[in-house]
């Protein structure tokens, strides 16, 4: 394991102040997850788990049978007769906005008339347990004037029907420089979306208060979004309500925007009963109501000269967003941000559009965006490895960004252009990659049915909320008399780890033992107007506001104790639990309790906002992000190419976390990360009928990766590196990056059936399921299937 997270920082990496000399106890130090202990013994607490006050009552959603139409309406009497059914909750029973929308408005609690997809919740029903509730649920009658509904792009399309206006930047003429490029090449490419699947479904505890007052407990990664939403559908100020979240059994976008309309449901239900309500969706019900990651169809074009080289490109980016807008403003626009991945493009045009279709709205997911307009990129780039016939990495090398070529599509500069080509040259000789490609060339020209493939792609992702408002954060920070910590920030642990090292940092300021810091639930109620925990910022944003807090405090207590020993403050040195001022020591907990008799503020809230960013959308200028991660993964697979069955033998990656802040996290996280985007371009597939019925809505239909698709040969390191931006202990964030490292695993299934025919480009989508993957083979063969 040390091997593994070696964090040694090279003399030539632009480290400023003292951060080098820094001799750190607790931060960049491999620490468990605070609560990793009671994850494997079962015992840490969800909501679920939460001890049910007297009286709770349950909620069921009722759920719409067609994907558009119109209610013309609606009778529940008889599921309000169902004996321990206590109310039955609609449109008509909302006192303020029927709008559950993170924005834009069109996202209603319950349809009112207009229905946009199967599954909709129409009313809920609210009973003494949950059985009860959802056999009450299946009574309802309605009547619908039902519509063809649209569910693919190309329906969309038809209808010229959209959640939000097109949208597109870019440098130069891209179609002039494709026409006077000496080779051209164009195409489509479509990337699937992919489920959440987080192990703790959708859920939330609403218990009233007096005065109106409401606590609601949501598994949520917006607390604060749920606060004010809850206030709005209820006609109360936000002051009347707390939002509380301990933990969350995985988010992963999925409950940004989309875990709201759950908890107000909860809250409406607990307003109108007056007794606490709970709301847990099954796992089929959270399949149908909640959103996935876009799908996306791309259409590509690009020039480019005999080496590979890009002379022109331009993608348009033709989202399926749903029925309504939710994220998808910000996740189309960062798949165009992305749309270049690690590539100087001379000419460049990226335009997007925002369909609009009769399914789930779809919402954040793992990489915002990213991982599609990346993954795009890198189809062309093996389009164009394919066209010349040299190798894949050798075309990826010769369109790297480089100084006087380090400028993204939307004007930003790349500024780490030799963070980049480091990585990916130090990976390509610790992969052993060009022996490996001889290997496997030879391996396939004397196996007929089996074929081996093998990709190392980069990976250059932009860190920051792209709306600039939300790149801010708020934590609260108090030292008691007996030397104890309470840490309280926005952000909210998902199982990412966010709560240790976060505490981490707390610590290391202090100079104490990270079991004197007291982790407490994220709540409304102590943190006001919090960003989401989301775009990989949580470390960055939480770490620096808690630092500011414990920084301020710890001040006071400096000034406190050079005035009290008559020393210089510089003489007042925090470490190993005790306090060192001049010739003089005390413990930590001697000096807080002399700060209080001395009437100093041992309580901080402490505030922090990302600095350098700024973006204007209307004139598509100036820096969204505030650096830029990188990373690099190359795997080898092999496919069955008569039933395109495959495997990953070996992913080694190499991946650039800054100094990070807590070693053996971020491998997780990277791991982690990796392997949920390889589920994504291999065996997750959505499905959706004609009809927008989703076929794929629970485990037996829907396949996420399991530990034997891990391979066995599993090679993780950290890109020993410092992050030249002023970030806390110069970390980088590591929650999304590694999932578009699992690009390497798409292109290495490409590259292994391309070996069928070298002539010919390999026509295969994302996800490359089996079934994808044989129809590429059998294409390549000269025998497309039906």
């Amino acid at each position: 394991m040390n091997e593994r997270i070696k964090m040694d920082v090279p003399a030539a990496s632009p480290l400023r102040h003292d951060d080098a000399a820094e001799t750190l106890r607790h931060v960049r130090q491999p620490l468990p997850h605070d609560s990793g202990r009671k994850h494997v013994q079962g015992t840490a607490q969800y909501i679920d788990d939460i001890r049910e006050p007297e009286g709770t009552l349950h909620v069921a959603i009722g759920q719409s049978p067609k994907a558009r139409g119109r209610l013309i309406s609606l009778d529940v009497s008889a599921g309000r007769a169902v004996p321990g059914v206590v109310a039955v909750l609609t449109a008509d029973d909302i006192p303020g906005k029927n709008d559950v929308s993170p924005a834009f408005g069109d996202d209603r609690l319950f349809v009112e008339d207009v229905i946009d997809f199967l599954g909709q919740a129409v009313f809920a029903v609210v009973a003494t347990n949950r059985d009860v509730a959802r056999r009450a649920v299946k009574l309802a009658v309605m009547e619908i004037e039902h519509e063809r509904p649209s569910i693919t792009v190309e329906d969309a399309l038809e209808r010229g029907e959209t959640v939000l206006p097109d949208y597109a930047f870019g440098r130069g003429d891209a179609n002039a420089a494709i026409a006077a490029s000496p080779r051209s090449l164009a195409g489509q490419f479509r990337v699937g979306g992919q489920e959440h699947f987080y192990l703790e479904g959708q859920v939330a505890l609403a218990i009233p208060g007096e005065d109106g007052d409401v606590h609601v407990y949501s598994s949520t990664q917006h607390p604060s979004e749920v606060q004010h939403v809850v206030a709005r559908v209820l006609d109360i100020p936000d002051s009347y309500v707390v939002c509380e979240t301990r933990r969350m059994g995985g988010g992963f976008g999925g409950k940004e925007s989309q875990a709201t309309q759950w908890a107000v449901t909860a809250a409406l239900a607990a307003r109108v009963t007056g007794r606490p309500c709970k709301l847990r969706l099954d796992r089929d019900d959270d399949f149908i109501l909640t959103g996935k990651r876009h799908d996306f169809r791309c259409d590509w074009s690009v020039g480019f000269d005999e080496d590979g080289r890009i002379q022109g490109y331009a993608v348009e980016l033709l989202a399926r967003c749903g029925c309504s807008a939710d994220l998808s403003g910000g996740v189309v626009d960062r798949a165009m941000f992305h749309a270049d991945n690690a590539y100087w493009m001379p000419a460049v045009h990226v335009g997007s559009k925002r369909l609009k279709t009769n399914t789930v709205s779809n919402t954040a997911f793992r990489g915002f965006g990213g991982p599609q307009g990346m993954l795009a990129a890198e189809h062309v780039m093996d389009q164009i490895a394919w066209a010349t016939g040299r190798d894949p990495l050798d075309v990826r090398y010769a369109n790297f960004y480089r100084p006087g070529g380090n400028h993204t599509p939307f004007g930003m500069e790349v500024e780490e252009t030799d963070t980049l080509l480091g990585l990916v040259q130090n990976l390509e000789r610790s992969s052993d990659y060009r022996a490996r490609r001889q290997e496997i060339a030879a391996f396939n020209a004397s196996s007929p049915i089996m074929k081996r493939g093998l990709a190392l792609t980069p990976v250059k992702f932009g860190i920051s909320f792209t709306l600039t408002h939300l790149n801010q954060a708020g934590a609260l920070v108090h030292v008691y008399q007996d030397g104890s910590v309470h840490l309280n920030h926005g952000g909210t642990e998902m199982g990412q780890g966010l709560y240790i090292k976060v505490a981490q940092v707390v610590a290391e300021e202090f100079g104490i033992a990270m079991e004197r810091v007291r982790i407490t639930a994220t709540t409304t109620a102590k943190v006001p107007n919090t960003s989401p925990t989301a775009a990989s910022s949580g470390s960055d944003l939480n770490g620096m506001a808690a630092r500011v807090a414990a920084g301020a405090i710890k001040r006071r207590m400096i000034a406190h104790a050079a005035k009290a020993y008559d020393v210089p403050e510089e003489q007042v040195e925090f470490r190993d639990d005790r306090v060192f001022i001049g010739n003089e020591s005390l413990s930590f907990t001697e000096l807080a309790r002399k700060c209080i008799q001395a009437r100093v503020a041992l309580s901080e809230a402490g505030h922090y906002a990302t600095p350098k960013i700024t973006w204007n959308r209307d004139k598509a200028t100036g820096r969204p992000f505030f650096y830029f991660a990188y990373g690099a993964a190359c795997s080898e697979v092999i496919v069955d190419t008569l039933t395109g069955e495959n495997r990953l033998l070996r992913a080694d990656i190499l991946h650039d976390v800054g100094k990070s802040l807590n070693p053996a996290i971020d491998i997780g996280q990277i791991e982690g990360g990796f392997v949920q985007g390889m589920g994504w371009l291999t065996t997750e597939e959505l499905v959706f009928n004609s009809e927008g019925r989703l076929l794929t809505h629970a485990p037996s239909t829907y396949k996420i990766p399991v530990a034997s698709d891990v391979p066995a040969d599993f090679r993780v390191a950290l890109y020993p590196n410092a992050n030249r931006e002023e970030t806390i202990y110069r970390s980088k964030a590591v929650g999304e990056p590694p999932i578009m490292l699992a690009n390497s695993v798409f292109c290495a299934l490409a590259d292994a059936v391309h070996s069928l025919d070298p002539s010919k480009a390999v026509p295969l989508d994302a996800p490359a399921t089996p079934e994808a993957i044989l129809r590429a083979c059998e294409a390549l063969r000269g025998r497309p299937m039906g």
